[in-house]
């Protein structure tokens, strides 16, 4: 692809879980990363729309007195992304900032759904708040369906509970999110690593440090924003086998968030690289040219995730290396890859993340 594709995150979670706050984080610790943001208030004063414009200015639209999901179509959405979305914008990321009725299953396949070809869906992030959790769960028994499709799910407050009653959520959360990675956060305060990749000040080799994020004064925390998830670095000059990749990306394990970076299939494509995104259950791989010159050719991906076993990740990715002339696959075993390369069909498998298993 000439252009990458702008993420488009649906940050969802009912009224005064901390979504509006932790997109303000967000915005305070992006480093230089544009972000866009749709908020959704529901009502006719625009209260959380008036809070981020002041970050935003005119990267942001702002829809009030009325769910998104029930208020706009798809194509109408597709007008504020078009909005968001032109080049003179030169944004990096936009976020969906869903009211606390919304129905998030909806406005993921509304994201799933839009034309524009400068998009793809970057991830539903449910916010939960850890003090009224269950009383919300009583109270909106739908909780249960809306954490069943979240790709992440911000166990916000936690400092607002004891440590027994927090470990006792997670293990609850979890159960509900069907795998999904859980993050516990106070004042909304996850690492951005997770949603975007933060651009340093100055040219650095590698992953931005997390010391190098800015600290709000008028928030305590305690160790550094990187202690409630994992991630692993992996780095092959073997290509990799289609089939077995697709094996290890099929049973990928719970908590396993995100997958991002490049393969190289070999002989199979000598022209292009494959461009790896996956968020929660979603995939896509995008075929590109080779940069010019380049001769470090090879697959370098990172994976990020909550719970997960690092070194068990770097293993399964090391068995679908090629290993010599009697391992070279079959042409047709990168058929498999070419099912979540995007075709703009509306039977493609990769399009609708509730379908996959």
């Amino acid at each position: 692809m000439s252009k990458p594709q702008i993420p488009v995150i649906v940050l969802a979670g009912f009224l005064g879980s901390g979504k509006t706050t932790l997109l303000n984080h967000l915005l305070r610790t992006s480093r230089g990363t544009r972000i866009g943001a749709i908020v959704n208030d529901f009502g006719s004063i625009e209260i959380d729309a008036m809070t981020v414009a002041g970050q935003l200015g005119d990267s942001t639209v702002s829809l009030g007195n009325g769910c998104l999901c029930c208020a706009v179509d798809a194509s109408e959405l597709d007008v504020f992304l078009g909005r968001l979305t032109r080049p003179a914008a030169g944004l990096d990321v936009i976020v969906i900032e869903a009211s606390g009725l919304a129905e998030p299953q909806e406005l993921v396949r509304m994201v799933l759904a839009s034309d524009n070809e400068r998009i793809v869906y970057g991830g539903l992030v449910e916010v939960v708040d850890a003090a009224e959790f269950e009383r919300t769960r009583e109270k909106h028994p739908e909780t249960d369906r809306h954490l069943a499709v979240a790709d992440l799910v911000v166990l916000n407050k936690a400092d607002r509970v004891g440590d027994a009653e927090r470990r006792a959520l997670h293990e609850t959360v979890t159960g509900l999110a069907g795998g999904a990675a859980v993050i516990p956060a106070s004042y909304g305060r996850v690492d951005p690593e997770l949603f975007f990749e933060p651009r340093p000040r100055t040219e650095r080799v590698g992953q931005l440090s997390f010391e190098d994020l800015r600290d709000d004064d008028h928030e305590h925390h305690d160790g550094h924003l990187h202690a409630a998830y994992e991630s692993a670095s992996f780095i092959s000059q073997d290509p990799l086998h289609p089939r077995r990749l697709l094996d290890f990306l099929d049973s990928r394990p719970e908590g396993l968030y995100r997958i991002k970076g490049f393969v190289d299939f070999g002989a199979l494509d000598r022209a292009n690289r494959y461009a790896v995104h996956s968020v929660g259950r979603f995939l896509r791989f995008y075929p590109e040219p080779w940069p010019s010159g380049d001769t470090g050719r090879g697959t370098r991906l990172v994976l990020i995730g909550s719970g997960v076993d690092a070194p068990a990740l770097l293993t399964g990715l090391d068995a679908a290396r090629v290993t010599g002339a009697d391992d070279i696959p079959e042409e047709h075993s990168l058929w498999g890859i070419l099912r979540y390369v995007p075709k703009g069909s509306s039977d493609d498998p990769s399009e609708d993340p509730f379908d996959s298993p």
